[in-house]
């Protein structure tokens, strides 16, 4: 039985970066490069002229990536987007699973890695950097235990509520009849309270402590442990956001 190709583009704006990872895959005889790009538009380009099986992005080129990777997510879902980064930055991993990314590699991995992780995605499931990953979880962890022992008040956590559901820091001054400022000020509050860096962290920590204020409230039995913590447990689940 033959063995089915995997189309992959490739979207990186450094040339000889990415030549290099295309020289790497085109030894693979079930890989088939379909096109490069330098820049998120191109990608966007890329996953509606080509829909490749897997389309490589990286985080930090020009354009949107986040807003292009749910594009692609949402549009074109048999388009599996895998990021393939420097960044080590929490956020941008955050940011680009919840986009709707299938998986997230550092670019110091080996060229098997980077073969593996795509068959990987290309079958339908999620692929993180194993260290990286371990990275993410240890964090979730940690500020699970810390949420413990926060205490919101009524005004912070309307406001982290709203957020939660993506709304901009205006909108939700328009909705709480708040000043900008104020909801700021707010927000400021509720990441000292959880020891949030930014946004992504504190609304994924208070995701988790919902979770559980409700199963206490409604006598609901706890769920039985996952893989990994409630974000990450529903991307490695193969789970589209």
């Amino acid at each position: 039985m033959n063995t089915p190709i995997i189309r992959i583009g490739i979207v990186d704006d450094h040339p000889l970066l990415r030549e290099g990872v295309a020289s790497t895959l085109r030894k693979r005889s079930d890989f088939k490069i379909v096109e490069q790009g330098a820049s998120a538009e191109d990608a966007r380009s890329i996953a509606v002229r080509l829909q490749p099986d897997v389309l490589l992005m990286d985080v930090n080129m020009p354009g949107d990536s986040f807003a292009v990777v749910h594009d692609i997510s949402c549009r074109l879902p048999d388009v599996k987007v895998l990021m393939l980064t420097v960044s080590e930055s929490e956020e941008d991993a955050y940011c680009a699973l919840e986009a709707g990314a299938r998986g997230y590699l550092l670019k110091g991995i080996s060229g098997p890695e980077l073969v593996n992780a795509i068959r990987d995605v290309a079958r339908g499931n999620i692929h993180i950097t194993p260290e990286f990953e371990h990275k993410l979880l240890s964090n979730f962890k940690r500020r699970e235990n810390e949420i413990r022992k926060i205490d919101l008040t009524h005004r912070e956590e309307q406001v982290i509520r709203e957020v939660s559901r993506g709304l901009t820091n205006k909108e939700v001054a328009d909705r709480l009849s708040l000043s900008e400022k104020t909801v700021k000020y707010y927000m400021t509050c509720v990441m000292q309270k959880l020891n949030a860096r930014n946004r992504v962290e504190a609304v994924a920590a208070l995701r988790r402590y919902w979770e559980r204020e409700t199963q206490s409230r409604f006598g609901t039995p706890p769920a039985p442990p996952a893989e990994s913590e409630p974000m990450l447990a529903r991307f490695r689940g193969g789970t589209a956001p």
